[in-house]
């Protein structure tokens, strides 16, 4: 969810400590800070621990992007807590248009296609959370049931600061809060959310071919969905 640039490694150990609130890392008894100079304490030990990991397992050039628990518990801190109720409104508004609802008037094979990728999740979320989702054909934004919408939006708020910072890329980089859920409780492999999220760009690709930068693009997101996933699975114990 955010950048972050690292100093050299100044450290001979790495190892969580119990805080106030909960958990720390401490690097050769030194509590590791955010950028913003809070301390980093979380409530979930397992993700202190992955946090510690990745301090300990750097080379003499800190690499932030080889830190990505990291990454996650200082924009947790420093960026989501401070305005949960703005994050978890900003996460839940992707219900209102949802990329699981919006299917393309033709060819038929695609449009096909996104009916049995997608109707199957958006019947879970109507079995799950009791909010069903209207499709149309097009981009033309259509309105959604509040009931649904207040449903998801309780769902995504539901959650602690580090969970929602999880939650957020989970939809963000898939476009739909419906996967994002689903992957997020442990209903849907997150390798098999990334691919229904994909569903028009890999028609296009046989169609036409692929682009090898949309391509690269692509992959820097799949890695970013799937470190995100693996920290939503860290908090579900």
């Amino acid at each position: 969810m955010s950048a972050w640039a690292a100093p050299r490694r100044f450290w001979t150990r790495a190892e969580v400590a119990a805080a106030p609130g909960g958990w720390t890392v401490l690097l050769d008894d030194r509590t590791v800070k955010t950028p913003a100079k809070n301390p980093l304490v979380t409530p979930h030990r397992a993700a202190a621990e992955a946090c510690a990991a990745e301090w300990a397992a750097q080379a003499e050039r800190i690499a932030p992007e080889a830190m990505p628990v990291t990454r996650a518990l200082n924009s947790a801190i420093d960026r989501v807590a401070p305005r949960f109720a703005e994050v978890a409104a900003t996460v839940a508004a992707y219900g209102e248009s949802d990329l699981l609802c919006y299917r393309a008037p033709g060819p038929e094979a695609l449009a096909a296609r996104q009916a049995a990728a997608w109707d199957p999740w958006l019947a879970w979320a109507r079995a799950r959370w009791g909010a069903p989702l209207v499709c149309a054909a097009g981009v033309i934004h259509v309105a959604q049931p509040a009931g649904s919408i207040e449903k998801l939006a309780q769902a995504a708020a539901a959650r602690d600061a580090l969970s929602l910072t999880a939650l957020h890329d989970l939809v963000a980089l898939s476009g739909s809060l419906v996967l994002g859920l689903a992957v997020d409780e442990g209903a849907l492999e997150a390798r098999a959310a990334w691919a229904l999220s994909r569903v028009d760009e890999a028609w296009q690709a046989e169609q036409w071919g692929e682009d090898a930068e949309a391509a690269q693009a692509a992959s820097l997101k799949a890695q970013a969905f799937a470190e995100a996933a693996r920290l939503a699975a860290m908090l579900r114990g």
